[in-house]
């Protein structure tokens, strides 16, 4: 289907004749509809029937009260940017946040009762399917405080294959605005999947950890919901999306939001 799309998509901006044929968007469409089916344009759901349009309209949600925002450095703070992801395609601008205040935001968010929608990189190792996603330090330099014998004399792919293998909790990574950055500017942080952030846990330690529904069904460890640390948030969070309510009002007037 891709290949198809795209060969026709060519052929019609290729604009042999100058001009876009007035026909483009209906074959485009028609192959859409011939792999995946036409869209609807009514469907039930407990007993009533709804367009896509009236559903939208039953939520009671107005969209236009929720903000995106992300945290990166090559954009001014305070300002709206577009991401450079391919996701993207809306080219959606969201608000630029020290990641101290945007950190702020999420907990702010649940202390008040708001879900986050969360855009996230989980293509990472310590995103794992068993519903735990953490960020641990490898570098035996990094890990003061800890029995750093047991990790000396490896080399670092060793290091990392063990405690990945063992997930249990671990000294992680001290997440600073550079580190996140650098993570985002050489392709290590990606824009993978969305979920919803909405509450907090602590592990044996007392390591933070935010509660996270997934659309992976129900068959992993905790029936759906993961646990990702602190620092796996910070590090690897693209943006989140939050009702303008809650962000605290100092941070509104920064961002010149209402």
């Amino acid at each position: 289907m891709d290949a198809l799309i795209a060969a026709y998509t060519k052929v019609i901006v290729s604009n042999p004749n100058k001009k876009l044929s007035t026909a483009w968007k209906a074959g485009f469409e028609g192959v859409l509809d011939a792999y995946l089916g036409s869209c609807p344009k009514e469907f039930t759901m407990d007993g009533k029937k709804y367009s896509p349009t009236t559903y939208e309209q039953s939520l009671g949600l107005n969209l236009d009260d929720y903000v995106s925002l992300t945290s990166f450095t090559h954009h001014p703070f305070y300002m709206k940017f577009i991401i450079e992801i391919p996701d993207n395609w809306r080219w959606e601008e969201s608000y630029n946040l020290p990641l101290d205040e945007f950190k702020s935001i999420i907990d702010n968010a649940i202390d008040k009762g708001y879900c986050i929608a969360w855009g996230s990189d989980v293509s990472e190792k310590g995103f794992s399917k068993k519903g735990i996603a953490v960020n641990p330090e490898i570098k035996v330099e990094n890990m003061q405080g800890t029995n750093q014998a047991r990790w000396l004399g490896i080399s670092d792919k060793d290091r990392e294959e063990k405690i990945y293998k063992n997930l249990k909790p671990q000294p992680e990574v001290k997440v600073t605005q550079e580190i996140r950055q650098a993570a985002f500017d050489n392709y290590q942080t990606t824009d993978d999947h969305g979920m919803v952030i909405f509450g907090t846990a602590k592990d044996q330690n007392g390591t933070k950890y935010y509660l996270v529904k997934n659309s992976w069904g129900t068959d992993s460890k905790y029936k759906g919901i993961w646990y990702a640390s602190e620092s796996f948030v910070l590090h690897k969070t693209i943006n989140i999306l939050v009702h303008k309510n809650a962000i605290p009002k100092e941070i509104q007037k920064k961002l010149g939001y209402k």
